[in-house]
């Protein structure tokens, strides 16, 4: 269960690079959802992957970034690029060697919060999250000055939150992406990828003397293996690893394909959800999924039909 768990993150955080400020939009939506439904429970998530799931938090907050009527924390003071940045400096804390990318993007969703808040008219609010942006440290200085100085002047449109846009930010993310994607590929999708491979008996003698020849310095020859044997993985057993996922842990997996062919929700849910609110209060949404009696719900699922519940009444 925790090999197909681990295999189905770490393909939904690539899909959601790939498609990560790319259209269509929906692509990146429906697997924000399977992400989320993932890593509903973090403390599951094996330490080597903690990486890949905050950076699939950082990328879904990022493209929530204008959207200050969204929040992540069951807190709507905590914007969504707030947010963003915590994970981002969780990201910082295990690179090994910080680069100026790192920073060029931390200073990019500090404006940019600063910047969001203008746009909409909530200049306390961009006054308030600038004293928590920055630290007392000399580096911070100049640039909290500038931004304080643009916050009281009431002006989202002077040129320093116009150079440093969010078109900026995000092509400095897609950057970060492909380091990132460089850096990890050859990881856990190889090592399950040659293992599945080798299991099927699918040409593995082939395959593992040209994993043994290949020159690790030739970089052309590492994704030619990397593409040949996801190739595989994808065209070969695809429906097989989805039948055996069904057939080993039915409760983890139906959740996350009812987010791409969701059913409708019933008068009975409704009624289940209001009374949890109403016993357990909004937000705990894991604990009113415990105590109600849903049709192959998450948690998700639940703080989205409330929020739905609530613009429609």
């Amino acid at each position: 269960e925790a090999v197909a768990a681990g295999w189905m993150l770490e393909f939904a955080c690539s899909c959601l690079c790939r498609h990560f400020g790319a259209a269509p939009a929906a692509e990146f939506r429906r697997w924000s959802a399977v992400v989320e439904a993932l890593v509903e429970d973090c403390s599951k998530i094996p330490t080597h992957q903690k990486k890949v799931v905050h950076l699939c938090q950082l990328l879904i907050r990022i493209v929530k970034g204008k959207n200050l009527g969204c929040y992540f924390e069951n807190d709507p003071r905590i914007s969504p690029l707030v947010s963003a940045l915590s994970f981002w400096t969780l990201l910082e804390r295990e690179e090994l060697k910080l680069e100026k990318l790192h920073e060029d993007i931390r200073r990019l969703i500090q404006i940019q919060v600063v910047a969001v808040y203008m746009e909409n008219g909530y200049f306390k609010e961009a006054a308030d999250v600038l004293e928590w942006l920055f630290t007392d440290s000399e580096s911070d200085k100049s640039l909290r000055m500038k931004l304080a100085t643009i916050i009281k002047s009431k002006d989202p449109y002077v040129p320093l939150l116009q150079s440093f846009n969010y078109d900026l930010l995000t092509s400095k993310i897609k950057s970060y992406i492909e380091l990132f994607r460089k850096e990890n590929e050859t990881n856990f999708l190889m090592q399950a990828a040659i293992k599945q491979v080798e299991s099927k008996g699918l040409g593995a003698t082939a395959l593992h003397n040209k994993t043994v020849y290949v020159n690790e310095n030739d970089e052309n020859n590492l994704e030619t293996k990397q593409r040949f044997v996801f190739s595989i993985i994808l065209l070969r057993d695809m429906l097989g690893q989805l039948r055996l996922c069904i057939n080993i842990f039915p409760l983890f997996i139906y959740p996350v394909f009812s987010l791409f062919f969701p059913q409708r929700w019933t008068y009975k849910e409704d009624w289940e959800l209001k009374s949890g609110v109403r016993k357990f209060g909004v937000g705990n949404w894991a604990k009113i999924l415990v105590h109600g009696n849903f049709n192959n719900r998450t948690s998700v699922m639940l703080k989205d039909r409330w929020r739905t519940l609530c613009r429609t009444e």
